[in-house]
């Protein structure tokens, strides 16, 4: 199988974790120009969007969660759904506005080199400080309710979201220190 993307990019690696944690074997096929808006350049995703996993039969499966689904079936993974308080479905909706947000971030103010105090961008900013702020101060709590797992869709996206801000420098991810211990734990498992 191959997997159409970036190793850069926060939502490639996720996949990738799982890739590994399964023993999957995925072929990687760069995406090589961010800016390009045909679908081809994407491995056929309508959406011009990574990644995109293309099976050895050529079925094609868009998107981090659902690639990882693909990766993990059979496996014992906590899913988003599998949230079960207030505070567990939050930190979901939390981290994916984190993750989005931090994509509209580099390819508008970075890629684009658009003016980051445009009223747009602004907001990403604001809404991309209160969502760390929030799951910083929540991280230790929902870790802690997870059900039993072999995996959580949680803890890969964040660690890799996590880290991803240190490797693009676009967040000073030491003003959330509850999210750097959670990802040095992280940082120590065999997948990552």
């Amino acid at each position: 199988m191959q997997i159409v993307g970036r190793r850069s990019s926060l939502f490639t690696r996720v996949p990738l974790v799982f890739a590994r944690e399964s023993g999957s074997s995925l072929e990687i096929v760069v995406v090589k120009d961010m800016t390009d808006t045909d679908a081809s350049a994407y491995g056929g995703n309508p959406a011009p969007k990574l990644p995109t996993l293309v099976r050895v039969d050529g079925g094609r499966v868009f998107g981090a969660m659902n690639v990882c689904r693909v990766l993990a079936k059979g496996r014992g993974v906590v899913w988003p759904e599998d949230a079960d308080s207030d505070r567990a479905r939050n930190a979901h909706e939390m981290l994916a506005h984190v993750m989005t947000a931090q994509v509209q971030w580099v390819m508008g103010t970075i890629v684009g080199k658009l003016d980051a105090t445009n009223v747009v961008f602004a907001k990403v900013w604001r809404g991309l400080e209160g969502a760390l702020a929030w799951l910083d101060e929540n991280v230790d709590a929902v870790i802690a309710e997870l059900p039993a797992r072999d995996a959580s869709w949680f803890e890969h996206a964040l660690g890799c979201t996590v880290e991803h801000f240190a490797f693009r420098g676009t967040v000073a991810i030491q003003h959330y220190p509850a999210l750097v211990r959670f990802a040095e734990r992280w940082r120590r498992g065999e997948a990552a």
